[in-house]
């Protein structure tokens, strides 16, 4: 290995044991988790791939520069990451963290916490619902298609081509709420206390799980199981912080295991567990993906050779404007063809281009966007924002609904190994919105009942004005 994939490796964990001990400041535990996407994505590659095949087909040269863009991004991150969050949450920093004070008291069992709970989970059954009835519509009352997949056949109401047209946008939010809706229910049935609210949540978790579990779409099975499963874990479990480890590296285990039969059937679900619990069956298995140094490589491989020039921000602009539907905007910039078509991707698009595209990693997206020294950077600051958005909403998780946020967020952050892109992160910002606009519904409701006291109010003070004026005239005229 270079030198500068030694002083990465340091320099990553010095920060990973710094942002631990800060888990209290409400940043330290998302900064950890960004730690780690990096230490997975990278460091992981090396250890779990192909390292003398990546010397062979890039060279040392352009993996050495590889390593120190990524020393830059963590160093980047390690001196912005506590300015960004303090001068994005300035105004809740006195608040302290309320995940760890859940993890650390029974506060979350309090019962105003627990009514909030259910006032929640009321309505995200509604959303819910509403949903379903808009899927069931989307294929045809195929009911079994949609909530029992391992049967033999998945109904998938959100299907649309890799380059969306139209109105697919909303297709889009649909299957994006799916997601975040499935992955709160399984924190709503990891928390509650209430036996009626914790038997819909498990009853939605049972009818959806399967959705995404006998999918071949590993980063959405993450981002639906494992919110609830961490939650259940660390909030609900009463037991030591070893035994919780232990579950968590059974879990683990399992989800290996899993993600090893998914890559061995990605035409179908047709595998014989026996023989997967052998070990027979899964040649081939290997998880593919986990390569974000390597691309990184790659691109600083073409960059040397001239073969590819990074886009100055083209890439960037293309995922904040991935919102607009493209019936409103036809020509909107489509993400990543340039750099696909740069590796190779054939060519299968109706104007010459490619409609696949290839993940550059969290680190190498800042390349392609910025160059080899700024890139770097951009991703880095991007991550920091990130970590205070994460952070506001532990500040504010006296609500539980910040709590479910923090969850999906928390997790869809692995996500983002691959890129910074929208298209991981619409669950929690959608699911922001959905939280929004109960809180505004609740406002509402607030607001009209105190308006209906206040007039209850002024009637009963103008009925004793009424009374004393009617005595007063009575008096008048018994007095005569």
């Amino acid at each position: 290995m270079p030198l500068p994939f030694y002083i990465s490796v340091f320099v990553l964990i010095g920060l990973a044991l710094w942002a631990w001990n800060e888990r209290r400041k409400a940043w330290g535990i998302p900064a950890g988790m960004v730690l780690a996407t990096v230490g997975a994505w990278y460091v992981g590659d090396v250890i779990y791939n192909d390292f003398e095949r990546y010397v062979m087909t890039i060279g040392s040269e352009s993996i050495a520069s590889a390593w120190w863009q990524v020393l830059w991004f963590l160093a980047v991150f390690g001196v912005a990451v506590v300015p960004v969050h303090q001068w994005m949450n300035r105004k809740y920093l006195r608040k302290g963290s309320h995940v760890m004070a859940y993890l650390e008291t029974r506060r979350l069992w309090r019962k105003d916490v627990q009514g909030r709970i259910d006032k929640l989970a009321a309505a995200l059954l509604v959303a819910w619902l509403v949903l379903m009835a808009i899927a069931l519509v989307q294929v045809h009352g195929d009911v079994l298609g949609l909530f029992a997949p391992y049967l033999g056949h998945k109904a998938n109401p959100w299907s649309r081509g890799q380059i969306g047209g139209g109105y697919s946008a909303f297709i889009s939010l649909a299957s994006y709420l799916q997601i975040f809706l499935t992955a709160a229910f399984g924190v709503v049935a990891a928390v509650s206390m209430n036996a009626k609210t914790r038997r819909i949540a498990l009853a939605v978790c049972f009818l959806m799980l399967p959705w995404y579990v006998f999918d071949r779409t590993r980063n959405t099975m993450l981002a639906t199981v494992l919110p609830g499963l961490l939650s259940w874990v660390f909030l609900r479990l009463r037991m030591g912080f070893s035994a919780k480890l232990a579950i968590l590296g059974v879990a683990f285990l399992m989800t290996h295991l899993w993600f090893s039969l998914v890559m061995a059937n990605r035409e179908g679900m047709q595998f014989n567990i026996g023989e997967a619990l052998s070990g027979q069956g899964l040649e081939g298995s290997r998880h593919a993906g986990l390569n974000m140094f390597e691309e990184l490589a790659w691109i600083d491989k073409y960059i040397e050779l001239g073969s590819y020039n990074p886009n100055w921000g083209e890439r960037y602009f293309a995922e904040v404007v991935n919102p607009i539907p493209r019936a409103i905007w036809e020509n909107k910039p489509t993400i990543g063809l340039d750099y696909a078509m740069a590796r190779g991707q054939a060519v299968s698009g109706p104007n010459g281009e490619t409609t696949a595209t290839i993940s550059t990693g969290m680190i190498g997206q800042g390349v392609v966007n910025f160059g080899r020294f700024f890139g770097p950077m951009a991703a880095a600051l991007l991550m920091t924002l990130w970590v205070g958005i994460l952070a506001r909403q532990d500040l504010l998780g006296r609500n539980p609904g910040r709590l479910i946020l923090y969850g999906c967020g928390l997790i869809l952050t692995f996500n983002l190994g691959r890129d910074i892109t929208l298209l991981v992160l619409y669950p929690f910002f959608f699911g922001w919105g959905l939280y929004r606009a109960w809180l505004y519904y609740q406002r509402y409701k607030a607001g009209g009942q105190m308006t209906r006291k206040a007039r209850g109010s002024h009637s009963k003070a103008r009925d004793r004005e009424g009374k004393e004026r009617r005595k007063k005239r009575r008096k008048v005229v018994e007095h005569g």
